[in-house]
């Protein structure tokens, strides 16, 4: 199986990022491309997944998570909109990208020590994708998503 890489986003990235999306039912629990690309600014910053030069995923990496969030620590990057592309999903590519999130941050993000994220309660997959990415869930719920509670998980970096 071909590593993934996992990368900052360009402009030369963004017309295969205009063209992710995901099926109509995952759409609550990330939203569409468009939703999620007015968020970036100075402090929240896109990234794309990589296979060779395909990009097959996205998300956001919130560096003012902490003050945004009472249940993450200050000092805490938050994981955002992550998600495959529907014609990529089912190929493995999540699971990869968790498991290579850890090292990549630890370089492009040294000054932090630890990721937060939020997950639907109601997308168990998701949970136990980042779970065998090194994310542990808190065990405490998150409850001012639009689609419901959330599981709020962790990761030491």
């Amino acid at each position: 199986m071909k590593e993934i890489e996992i990368q900052g986003m360009t402009p030369a990235h963004l017309p295969q990022v205009a063209e992710l999306s995901v099926a109509t039912e995952q759409v609550k629990f990330v939203g569409t491309m468009e939703e999620i690309l007015v968020n970036i600014d100075d402090t929240v910053h896109p990234h794309v997944i990589m296979d060779s030069d395909t990009v097959v995923g996205f998300f956001l990496i919130d560096t003012q998570y902490g003050h945004s969030f009472d249940f993450a620590d200050s000092e805490a990057l938050g994981l955002r909109a992550f998600f495959i592309d529907q014609r990529h999903q089912g190929k493995g590519y999540a699971k990869r990208a968790v498991l290579a999130l850890r090292a990549f941050l630890e370089s492009a993000y040294p000054d932090f020590a630890q990721i937060y994220l939020t997950v639907n309660c109601k997308n168990p997959a998701a949970r136990h994708c980042y779970q065998q990415g090194g994310f542990a869930d808190t065990h405490e719920l998150y409850l001012g998503g639009a689609a419901g509670p959330q599981h709020i998980m962790r990761m030491a970096l």
